[in-house]
């Protein structure tokens, strides 16, 4: 009998039996925790009691686990219920079921569907397959998410790999990558969702019903399997619950969203000027400028090249007067140099990685040799955290973390003089150009930590800029990162390449991601690697409409890139494309605002809404900025229009193309042909949505109290809804919510302004264009109004709270 003894220790079921422990909680409503520790006896000193964890991929603050109920089960099994779930073990075969409940009128449990079949969970002797749990994967699941990875929305016939790798340049089929995220979103073909998230940092593989067209099969490194099952039952539900696990991030500045550029090869101050300049000269908006690791001294992190930036506190204040941020890069390995403070400080103080024999381990990066800061340490991220003094004096407001795999192109064995000079040594134990697997972080080796190792980075960022310029708000980039990575930084893509291919893998790549619980995720514009074309540039900055930020990066082995490099015609679409989103900011920042309270990406798939829609499941050419804005850019050479699925049977979908007039109706549940010469962009509103813009052309943001507004809606026959945040656009201080709500009813539509927060209001000139309405004969509340062809244009007065719409 596979587990015999069932005891209650707390808010914890314990179940074992020779050699194997599951452990059971139920650590919120809707989360069922599977802890599958096969072989447990040999593995662990206090058996049947499997060791504390403390996990990095979680939220810091965890709640009390909900209380679970023995309940009569049938012969050979125990049944556990609690939070709305049922659990079922098999006591002879240990098969695990987790199952909805739900509660009738009359007080009754009763048992719904079925969450996840666990089948197996085994050992083995394989030090890289040491644990292994097989899952039934039904035949018309599909299964969204696993972080960054190539290929379709759905994952369903791939195998995975976890283990944050530097893989340049990457290819439409590369995998593993910079980030390891094992969670899916599985949706079943009636629509109905649930998670799977396997919270263990070692290396880990999921085979997603290739090997067997019927089996999930997650396999780890590590002695356990730590499983949570998530209910939904909608898509939304399962990232709201997945980020009460493993956290929420926080909102970035409004500047972040702002055009950004970005080379490998700006070397000095002068070009930095220079690019800021062009972009002026070209009425081009631009908000940031990334700086490579041309501006190091000779590769040593936190430092300046005085002969080629002379001031650097100068050129920043230069820079924001400009309306600029500068963003510097931060990379994880350390010169390891006599003489210089940061390796001599980290190495005194005992704050880098060793080897398993105890050495300070080097290895090369851009420095050669680096020592790495061992980051899964939290005396190691207050020490570099304090690092990060040295940009807050200088007025930086923001930086990106690269390398933080952590990458390594060679390994370099003991040092003969401290710790600076080594030999190269093989990499028989080293998977891809990282560190070995022995490595050591504390008492745990990097075979485990690998993958959370860029996680502690980026909370290192977070709390230096708290400790040193607590009234920012910054904006920290990540390359690399874990589950939980969203409470600290933004992802960046990596090193893509300037292909068409690359373009069209952008899209399912973020919404796979932002169904990972990482909504704020973006690739480099126009590609890092290889040269750029007038053409891929503008139809990139155009499908960039929605990303969570934009920016323009490319190699120092690539012509340049900039904008008005390609000339006339790229150079218009370019700008009409910054323009367009800058237009749009006021909503892009409103769905960041809903991003960090409900967990909800701004850009998304179809099947987030529209998920019992098999065609919404598999449609990767376009997103959902919101839910009600349907993003449809061309992705392919020489083409002039494109196929556009609109989902939802009964829905209604207007044209609003380039943000600038609506055109035709279109019911959903059908694809249309959309004309799209270069200069266009495909855009849809839904019927019944009412998204926030400005008209205002700025050629950078300044705070995100709206001044001028318009609000774009489609009236259903239900009226229409929309909403606009506000706040400073940085810094911590008050905000503001505004829900526009209008019910349509004989005649008459009634739209209402709801306002909640403490920001005080500005005096703005705010316009309505509505469409959807076949008559009206009088607005009530309204300074101006005129309705022609469908469409009713309304001028709002200051501080209005209802406007009254009567038709005959």
């Amino acid at each position: 009998m596979r587990v015999q003894t069932l005891r209650q220790e707390g808010g914890l079921w314990r179940a074992w039996g020779e050699t194997d422990v599951l452990e059971l909680s139920c650590p919120a409503p809707g989360v069922m925790r599977l802890r599958l520790a096969a072989g447990a006896r040999a593995a662990h000193m206090g058996f049947p009691r499997l060791p504390a964890k403390t996990s990095p991929m979680l939220a810091p603050v965890q709640p009390e686990p909900l209380p679970l109920a023995q309940v009569e089960a049938g012969s050979g099994e125990w049944r556990l219920n609690g939070g709305g779930l049922s659990v079922c073990i098999e006591r002879q075969t240990g098969r695990v079921t987790v199952q909805e409940l739900t509660l009738t009128e009359s007080g009754e449990d009763v048992l719904g569907r079925v969450l996840a079949e666990l089948e197996s969970w085994d050992t083995s002797t394989d030090p890289l397959r040491r644990r292994t749990a097989r899952l039934k994967a039904p035949p018309h699941h599909s299964y969204l998410g696993f972080g960054q990875k190539v290929g379709p929305l759905d994952k369903r016939g791939m195998h995975l790999t976890f283990w944050n790798t530097d893989c340049f340049p990457h290819h439409t089929d590369t995998d593993p990558m910079h980030l390891s995220v094992p969670f899916t979103t599985v949706l079943t073909s009636q629509g109905q969702a649930h998670g799977l998230f396997l919270d263990e940092t070692w290396r880990t593989e999921i085979d997603v019903a290739r090997r067997d067209p019927q089996c999930l099969e997650l396999v780890s490194a590590g002695q356990e399997l730590d499983l949570y099952v998530l209910n939904g039952p909608t898509p939304a539900a399962v990232l709201r619950r997945y980020a009460d696990l493993t956290g929420y991030p926080p909102l970035p500045p409004l500047w972040a969203l702002g055009a950004g550029q970005s080379r490998w090869g700006y070397t000095s101050a002068e070009e930095i000027r220079a690019v800021i300049a062009g972009y002026r000269e070209h009425h081009l908006p631009l908000d940031s400028v990334y700086l490579d690791i041309d501006y190091m001294d000779a590769y040593r992190v936190w430092t300046w090249d005085k002969s080629r930036y002379p001031d650097p506190a100068g050129l920043v204040k230069e820079a924001r007067a400009a309306g600029v941020r500068l963003l510097p890069i931060v990379d994880p390995g350390v010169k390891a140099e006599a003489g210089y403070d940061v390796y001599e400080s980290g190495v005194a103080e005992g704050h880098m990685v060793r080897t398993a024999r105890g050495d300070v381990l080097l290895g090369e990066v851009w420095p050669d040799p680096a020592a790495f800061p061992d980051f899964t340490r939290r005396e190691v991220q207050t020490w570099w955290a304090d690092l990060h003094k040295r940009f807050t004096d200088l007025g930086i407001a923001g930086h990106w973390n690269d390398m933080n795999e952590p990458a390594s192109f060679s390994l370099r064995g003991p040092a003969s003089a401290p710790g600076v000079t080594g030999f190269a040594v093989g990499a028989q134990d080293t998977e891809g150009k990282t560190l070995p697997y022995d490595a050591r972080h504390g008492d745990r080796s990097h075979l485990e930590m690998h993958n959370v190792y860029a996680n502690g980075m980026a909370e290192a960022s977070r709390a230096g800029y708290a400790k040193h310029a607590p009234r920012l708000r910054p904006f920290i980039l990540t390359r690399a990162g874990a589950a939980g990575i969203q409470r600290s930084a933004a992802v960046w893509t990596g090193d893509n390449a300037s292909r068409w291919s690359h373009l069209q893998l952008s899209l399912p790549m973020l919404m796979g991601l932002g169904m990972s619980g990482i909504p704020f995720s973006a690739p480099d514009v126009g590609g890092f690697d290889l040269d750029s074309t007038g053409e891929l540039l503008a139809r990139w900055y155009q499908a960039g409409l929605g990303y969570a930020f934009l920016r323009n990066h490319a190699s120092n082995f690539t012509a340049y890139q900039e904008p008005w490099r390609f000339g006339e015609p790229y150079l218009s679409v370019i700008r009409g494309a910054l323009q367009m989103r800058y237009r749009l900011l006021p909503h892009l920042y409103t769905l960041a605002a809903q991003a960090c309270a409900s967990a909800l990406p701004p850009l998304r798939p179809l099947a987030l809404h529209y998920p019992q829609d098999p065609q919404a499941r598999a449609e990767v050419s376009a997103y959902l900025l919101g839910e009600g804005l349907l993003v449809a850019p061309v992705l392919h050479a020489n083409t002039s229009q494109r196929p556009v699925y609109l989902p939802g049977q009964g829905e209604g979908w207007a044209e609003l193309f380039d943000l600038a007039s609506f055109g035709e109706v279109y019911a959903g549940g059908q694809t249309v042909t959309a004309m799209a010469p270069l200069s266009s962009l495909p855009l849809y509103l839904k019927r019944g949505q009412a998204i926030a813009t400005t008209d205002t052309a700025a050629l950078h943001t300044t705070h995100a109290r709206w001044e001028q507004l318009s609000w774009l809606a489609h009236a259903g026959p239900d009226g229409v809804t929309g909403g606009l945040y506000e706040d400073d656009g940085d810094g911590h201080g008050a905000h503001r919510l505004t829900r526009l709500r209008g019910e349509r009813d004989a005649g008459r539509l009634v739209l209402v302004r709801e306002e909640e927060g403490e920001l005080p209001r500005v005096a703005r000139s705010e316009q309505l264009h509505l469409l959807g309405l076949e008559d009206v004969t009088e607005v009530q509340g309204a300074r101006t109004w005129h309705f022609d062809d469908g469409l009713l244009r309304v001028t709002l007065p200051e501080g209005w709270t209802e406007i009254r719409i009567l038709s005959e």
